[in-house]
């Protein structure tokens, strides 16, 4: 046997080294185009967020004139008897409460300028009394809101003789855009300058408080049902498929269902949140579904396993068990359920969600209005005004997904567990 030590030859051939530069530089192409894709869409998102914020700033501004008020004169009084503000409202308005203001407004600003006041700037005043009775005893200074025409003259847009007068009024400190804190407590209004999106806001909270109570629960025991009790049979087979085919489902399909359906049983609920609610929810149930087999399906089988063995009954293995387990996953798919039904605006077009709304509901079956079919229609409309209050409402709807799905994502973290 021949033990010499022969030195052995090259383990790397040319041709391999080269099939190894081509795969390693073929590794760092795809690192480089994930990071370009990752960056282009953090990118585009800033975008978004950014033209947003800048156009719709303006839109949480509205012009306002200064306006000196002595009410100590006025022989003005709050009703002791008023159970609400709108009653104390319309006692104000018979005393004679516009008059006042439109008188104070000539001394102030000049018949001209006063013509140019907000027809409606008076319960503004009102609303300052019923907050502060003190005023009704001494002169005050109150920023009420302009004309549109004057607004929009002050923007240097709409009719360009009253250009010179918002200039002059803005150089002698008597016009100004001024932070519109009323823009979050107002309904909708014809006027850009009054309207508001708390109509909307309230019934997208209460259209999703339907949406919620209705899917969830049912969408998560039906996924219990088809993953730990349903038995494999071609009946199964079937739900599963329709199921799946419900989640990719047009929208507005949705919309006709429950125009023929909920509307038929409840013809006097039209446009309420409460048919708004229930059509979102057979759209949001199959995605809760969906997600919840699979989240429940990803549970160890030693789980269930361990949790019988020890004598526990299948409907606890299931409830004490198996479905705390998968809740994280299922509050995943709740989330992206919840934020599409949030954003819709096709399926309540066709249940009569597009009214003009202009106090906010009390109730689930009052008539209501939501976010984005509020957008919807003030984007629809050619006024400057309507135009930067479409981009604040923008923006409210997505501080309102922001919260929602914060909320979401913390419940989900809440309830995980690790195995």
């Amino acid at each position: 046997m021949n033990n010499s030590t022969e030195p052995l030859g090259p383990t790397r051939t040319p041709a391999f080294a080269a099939r190894l530069q081509k795969r390693y530089a073929a590794e760092r192409r795809f690192k480089y185009l994930g990071m370009a894709a990752v960056g282009f869409s953090i990118a585009m998102l800033l975008f978004l967020l950014v033209t947003m914020t800048l156009n719709g700033l303006g839109g949480f501004q509205r012009a306002e004139l200064r306006v000196d008020i002595d009410l100590s004169s006025a022989a003005l009084s709050l009703d002791p008897t008023a159970d609400s503000d709108a009653v104390q409202i319309r006692a104000l308005e018979s005393q004679g409460l516009p008059e006042v203001v439109s008188f104070s407004a000539e001394q102030s600003l000049g018949e001209d300028a006063a013509e140019e006041l907000n027809t409606d700037a008076w319960r503004s005043v009102a609303e300052r009394i019923i907050d502060d009775p003190g005023i009704l005893n001494r002169s005050t200074q109150v920023w009420l809101p302009a004309s549109n025409s004057l607004a929009s003259a002050y923007a240097g847009d709409g009719q360009v003789q009253l250009q010179p007068l918002a200039q002059q009024l803005a150089a002698e400190g008597k016009l100004a855009e001024r932070f519109d804190v009323g823009f979050l407590a107002r309904s909708d209004a014809t006027d850009p300058q009054l309207a508001g999106i708390w109509a909307a806001l309230k019934g997208s909270i209460l259209t999703m408080i339907v949406t919620l109570a209705l899917a969830f629960p049912i969408g998560v025991l039906a996924a219990l049902y088809l993953e730990e009790y349903a038995p494999k049979n071609r009946w199964t087979d079937i739900i599963e498929v329709s199921i799946n085919n419900l989640a990719a489902v047009p929208s507005i399909i949705f919309g006709l269902l429950g125009l023929a359906v909920f509307l038929a049983i409840f013809p006097g609920f039209r446009s309420a949140p409460l048919i708004g609610g229930l059509t979102l929810a057979l759209m949001t149930m199959p995605v809760i579904v969906i997600s919840g087999r699979n989240a429940i399906k990803a549970v160890p089988p030693s789980i269930r396993a361990g949790a019988l063995a020890i004598g526990a009954s299948p409907i606890q293995v299931v409830f004490h068990h198996v479905l705390p387990l998968a809740l994280p996953g299922i509050l995943t798919g709740t989330i992206i359920g919840m934020a599409r039904a949030l954003g819709e605006t096709a399926p309540l077009l066709l249940i009569g969600m597009r009214a003009f709304v202009a106090t906010p509901p009390d109730g689930f079956t009052d008539n209501a209005t939501v976010l984005p079919m509020q957008i919807f229609l003030w984007s629809d409309e050619i006024d400057r005004g309507f135009v930067e209050r479409t981009s604040a409402a923008i923006i409210v709807l997505l501080v309102f997904l922001l919260l929602m799905n914060g909320l979401a994502i913390y419940l989900r973290n809440r309830f995980e567990k690790k195995w």
